[in-house]
């Protein structure tokens, strides 16, 4: 039984026809940990974007859990870099989050109890309950942040595309996100996750250093040298 769950082999990211990354190979399995780690405009966003099947590749093969990018949206969760939280809309925090189901409802179907009770379990992950019934636009930064985050773990997907999903969290939000994305590899989801924080890579798998090239992929400790580092930053890591 083959149990990839994503798998890429000379993948080219960009827009259109201009790539942006080329030379993606990737080999994940259920319960991993992938870690993209880069400055903004270094193709991370781009490259989960691909896997979201929310842009095409350039060029390569690209699977998600046996199918092409995109074709499993009960299956595969993405949360972008900058959400839109509809802040022209009066959406409550308990809306926003109950969007993560619609996926499974489609069009005409009415949520469940057991839809309800997913939202409400997603939250209370998030400890954003309390502000269930609150207007997504009076939230602080990262009070919206958390809400995204349960909107996506309503999904209860088995491919978690995180785009800086700390972005805007104290170092205790931090630490829950950590904590969130422990549990679902736990229950073998596999995570690919974007981050400018190095800390992030301490758990993974594998983690990808981008600079609008692969720079390096491989295990934290051969991935983070010095000299990918530099090429990355600009700044070697602190010992």
């Amino acid at each position: 039984m083959n149990t990839t769950t994503i798998s890429a082999d000379h993948l080219c990211v960009g827009y259109g026809k201009h790539p942006v990354v080329e030379g993606v190979m990737l080999d994940m399995h259920p319960g991993e940990l992938l870690v993209l780690i880069g400055t903004n405009g270094s193709g991370k966003s781009t490259l989960l974007k691909t896997l979201a099947g929310l842009i095409h590749p350039v060029h390569g093969d690209l699977h998600v859990l046996g199918q092409h990018a995109g074709q499993l949206p009960t299956r595969v969760a993405y949360l972008p870099q900058h959400p839109v939280s509809s802040h022209t809309l009066p959406l409550c925090v308990q809306d926003v989050v109950a969007m993560g189901r619609y996926a499974h409802l489609g069009l005409f179907k009415r949520s469940t109890d057991a839809d309800r009770l997913i939202v409400l379990e997603s939250m209370k992950r998030t400890g954003i309950d309390s502000h269930a019934n609150d207007p997504i636009r009076d939230l602080s930064g990262g009070q919206q942040q958390r809400t995204h985050l349960a909107q996506v773990l309503a999904r209860q997907a088995e491919v978690l595309l995180l785009d800086e999903p700390t972005a805007g969290l104290d170092l205790n939000g931090r630490q829950a996100v950590a904590d969130l994305i422990a549990t679902e590899r736990a229950r073998g989801v596999t995570v690919v996750l974007a981050t400018h924080e190095l800390a992030d890579a301490e758990s993974a798998n594998a983690v990808m250093l981008l600079a609008q090239r692969v720079v390096a992929l491989g295990a934290p400790a051969d991935a983070l040298r010095d000299e990918y580092l530099r090429e990355c930053f600009g700044f070697t890591q602190p010992h």
